[in-house]
């Protein structure tokens, strides 16, 4: 299970970033996973839950953004969303929905990226 791991290093770098930024309270993280990551969301935000307890992340509004695969068809030239072919996203077949083809190069999907983190700071409110 990856999505320990990750989560790990998402909360590290949260709380990294609210150390540097002086942040007396961090009130909400917007997280990005594309749907190619191999990430399961709702096993992501539960341990997310769980490494944030007795952090100054506790209490913060952890939201989940699952960001849709684009890609650039090599065949027929096509710009966009992908065509899933309705396939779990850990077995994803990747067509492109103009042509049917799966010769195509994957331009978004695979990211991983914690996206924003509101603080609060003495002076008052504050996005890092």
């Amino acid at each position: 299970m990856h999505e320990l791991s990750m989560a790990d290093a998402m909360v590290k770098t949260v709380l990294d970033v609210a150390e540097k930024n002086d942040a007396t309270e961090i009130i909400e993280v917007t997280i990005e996973v594309g749907k190619l990551t191999m990430l399961n969301p709702e096993q992501l935000k539960f341990l997310l839950d769980v490494l944030v307890e007795n952090t100054l992340l506790e209490g913060a509004d952890i939201n989940i953004v699952e960001l849709p695969v684009e890609l650039n068809c090599n065949l027929c030239e096509y710009t966009g969303l992908a065509d899933m072919d309705d396939s779990d996203h850990y077995l994803a077949i990747v067509k492109c929905p103009e042509c049917g083809e799966r010769n195509v190069e994957i331009t978004a999907g695979r990211e991983c990226n914690v996206k924003n983190i509101k603080i609060e700071k003495e002076e008052g409110d504050e996005d890092a």
